[in-house]
C-alpha cells in the first residue's frame, strides 16, 4: 500500500542548511519523500554553536546539530561534487554574482546536489536562482 503523504513528492531531494535549521517547522509534504543532508550542512551546523555567545542560543544550536547528526548520513563533498562545483561557479560568475566568501558555501551544497542528480530544497531560492538551468530547486 502507498504511502499517502508520500504520493506525488519526489522519491529523494538534497535539503540545504536553512531547511535543515528549521525542519520540525516545515510541512513534510512540502519536502521529498527521503530527505538527505550533505557533509557541507552539517558543517555549517558544527560552526553554528561558535558564532553565538548567548549561552541558551548555543545550547539550542548545539542540540539541533546533535540531532541531525543522529538522523542523517551526510552525503559526502567528493569529486563528482568538486567537478559539479566548476559548472555551479561558472553559472553564477556568468550571471555576475558573488562567488566567494559565504556564498561559496550555498554553492558546494548545490554542486553536491547537482553531481547526485538530486533537487535542491531551500528556504532561499533566490540564493540558487542561476542554477535553473543546472539544477532543480525547489522553494520550501
Amino acid at each position: 500500500m502507498a504511502d499517502p503523504v508520500a504520493e506525488g513528492r519526489p522519491p529523494r531531494g538534497v535539503i540545504d542548511t536553512s531547511v535543515l535549521i528549521d525542519l520540525e517547522a516545515i510541512d513534510p509534504r512540502t519536502l521529498p519523500s527521503e530527505v538527505a543532508v550533505t557533509a557541507i550542512s552539517m558543517a555549517e551546523l558544527a560552526a553554528g554553536p561558535h558564532a553565538v555567545g548567548d549561552a541558551g542560543e548555543r545550547a539550542r544550536r548545539q542540540d539541533r546539530l546533535q540531532r541531525a547528526e543522529a538522523a542523517f548520513d551526510a552525503l559526502p563533498f567528493d569529486a563528482d561534487a568538486a567537478r559539479a562545483y566548476g559548472r555551479v561557479y561558472a553559472a553564477v560568475a556568468a550571471a555576475g554574482r558573488k562567488t566567494r566568501g559565504a556564498r561559496a558555501v550555498d554553492l558546494l551544497i548545490a554542486a553536491t546536489a547537482l553531481a547526485l542528480e538530486l533537487p535542491l530544497y531551500t528556504r532561499h531560492p533566490d540564493d540558487f536562482r542561476h542554477l535553473g538551468e543546472l539544477l532543480d530547486v525547489v522553494a520550501v
